[in-house]
């Protein structure tokens, strides 16, 4: 019995039914949509922290840098030699200062690695060198003859010095010294060796070096190519591309010979940390830092908070606007459901009205019409995930760019590849392209909701069908 009413009553309200079922589908798509943009803005933003952590680092450990004391500026210092009046050669001078956070002793990682909860620790040194090339050319002295002369005279010759000048250019680039023996963690391992190799284990204090491929391209550098930083020379044995990102390191050493260069040996500027249970991440920030003390301690959540930019006012907009739009839209879905079912209702007295009468009990009945009001909600979140699925597909499909402005806290600007003087702007914006996964769990949420939503409605039906009396049928009729 149930299943013939049920499909004479769905064949005969086809409108109801088809309007209970699209409201219920436009609430479960809209929810389904704001799932998968907003699981598509946590991998977009993942990607963004991706670049600044290496692959499988879950926080760095940095130092904040102190304000220069007694004479030193902390400025860039060159000198130059003097020339002779003849001598217009070309000079060059490198300035290798360290980058980010204060500089740590290399201790401190082996100090990191014992804590509780840490897997593995590597140490990183982060260089910036501002290379200045250039010639002084003098001016030539030059006699003429001045209406008034010299003081003292007239009419005689008085020497001018014309021409001479200076030309230098200024290259400012970032320096990562790499810990060889441990690369599965640090700056490097977000690359992939697009050409040549990377560092072998015995490379500790080679005079090798592996590049940025945007670096090698602007400098046209290949495997091979041999350039020198403070008059030594390092010979170029790989090309790195960076797997998500635009690398903001230009070229990578061991990390002896990073130290050399920096005037720091036994020295890093940042340690990689990596968690044996990513659930503990934040207990194991506090038992380094109370273990550990004048560090900072950066977590991928940390610097979530510094991520701005349009891929942060999306997110925001998912997360608030589109959640609670999606809770009103599935709010009225309901109610528009729960009254066409309860209407639909008003106008089966006669029918339920018999139905008693012939000895079916209120229990009987509202189950018939929770079922048909079930079959409603299913009908309603198969059209509804259909939708969904459409509009994820269509977002994915359009994969619309959005910029992240990234902050300068912690592990961020104390990371290998900090940058230079001039260069913060560019390393610190990246464009992602947005797109919109679809989970199970989204997918078992949409059916809930649809399962729901029958339920709601019924539940009013039912409630009004079982209240109804034979007494009202025979009324009806009358």
């Amino acid at each position: 019995m149930f299943g013939i009413y049920l499909k004479r009553e769905l064949s005969r309200r086809k409108k109801a039914a088809l309007v209970i079922a699209l409201g219920l589908a436009l609430g479960i798509a809209l929810v389904i949509t704001v799932n998968s943009v907003s699981a598509g803005m946590t991998q977009a933003q993942d990607k963004v922290l991706q670049s600044l952590y290496g692959l499988g680092t879950d926080m760095t450990v940095t130092k904040a840098r102190t304000a220069p004391t007694g004479d030193s500026s902390g400025r860039p210092n060159f000198q130059f030699d003097a020339k002779s009046e003849d001598d217009d050669a070309t000079q060059s001078s490198d300035r290798v200062m360290t980058q980010g956070g204060q500089a740590l002793a290399s201790s401190l990682v082996a100090e990191v690695a014992a804590q509780k909860g840490v897997a593995g620790a590597v140490g990183a040194l982060s260089l910036n060198v501002t290379k200045v090339d250039g010639s002084f050319t003098q001016g030539k002295a030059k006699s003429s003859t001045g209406g008034q002369g010299v003081p003292g005279g007239s009419g005689g010759s008085m020497p001018q010095v014309q021409g001479g000048g200076a030309s230098f250019d200024v290259n400012s680039y970032s320096v990562g010294g790499v810990d060889v023996t441990n690369q599965d963690l640090g700056p490097l391992s977000t690359s992939k060796i697009t050409s040549g190799r990377t560092f072998t284990a015995a490379e500790t204090n080679a005079k090798v070096a592996v590049v940025g491929k945007s670096y090698a391209k602007e400098n046209k550098y290949k495997v091979g190519s041999t350039f020198k930083i403070s008059g030594t020379k390092y010979t170029v044995i790989g090309i790195a591309t960076p797997d998500s990102s635009d690398s903001t390191t230009d070229v990578y050493l061991p990390l002896k010979q990073a130290q050399t260069l920096g005037d720091a040996k036994n020295k890093v500027t940042t340690i990689y940390v990596k968690a044996t249970d990513s659930q503990q991440i934040d207990t194991v920030k506090a038992t380094i830092q109370k273990n550990i003390s004048g560090t900072t301690v950066t977590t991928s959540a940390d610097l979530a908070e510094t991520v701005s930019g349009s891929l942060s006012t999306a997110s925001d907009l998912a997360t608030s606007v589109g959640k609670w739009l999606s809770i009103a839209v599935l709010a009225a879905a309901f109610l528009v459901a729960a009254l066409l079912t309860s209407s639909a209702v008003s106008r089966r007295v006669r029918e339920f009205g018999t139905l008693k009468a012939l000895g079916w009990p209120s229990r009987r009945v509202t189950r018939q019409v929770v079922g048909e009001s079930m079959v409603n909600g299913l009908l309603g979140g198969a059209l509804g995930i259909g939708l969904g699925l459409a509009a994820a597909y269509t977002v994915t499909a359009i994969s619309p760019k959005l910029t992240a402005q990234l902050g300068s806290t912690g592990g961020m600007g104390g990371g290998p590849g900090g940058g230079g003087p001039g260069r913060q702007s560019a390393q610190n914006t990246m464009e992602i392209a947005l797109s919109a996964p679809v989970s199970v769990t989204t997918i078992v949420l949409a059916v809930g909701l649809a399962v729901a939503g029958g339920l709601i409605a019924g539940a009013m039906g039912g409630w009004r069908a079982s209240r109804m009396r034979p007494a009202d049928a025979l009324r009806s009729v009358s």
